[in-house]
């Protein structure tokens, strides 16, 4: 899940949190504590923006060291074993 964190938010750029928990095929209330991790750990950034007058909508982004994980440990994983396409 974590893996699938860091390279859908390396590929988007920024997503938010709908998005990101959708992209994943995640949960917000069981695997919410998962995004917190990552980002008490330095690897995603949390950031809201204005939506509206009075409401902001709550962002997420790949922090540097985030990319160095993913660049150094993610990337040559999947080249070396590419996940296949799910047959309907």
């Amino acid at each position: 899940m974590r893996k699938d964190i860091l390279l859908k938010l390396n590929e988007f750029g920024e997503l938010n949190q709908s998005q990101l928990m959708s992209y994943c095929g995640l949960n917000n209330v069981t695997h919410k504590p998962i995004i917190d991790d990552l980002v008490e750990k330095g690897l995603i950034i949390r950031f809201e923006e204005p939506w509206g007058k009075q409401n902001r909508i709550i962002k997420y982004k790949v922090s540097q060291k985030g990319k160095e994980i993913a660049k150094a440990i993610f990337e040559p994983y999947e080249l070396l074993f590419p996940r296949r396409a799910e047959k309907n």
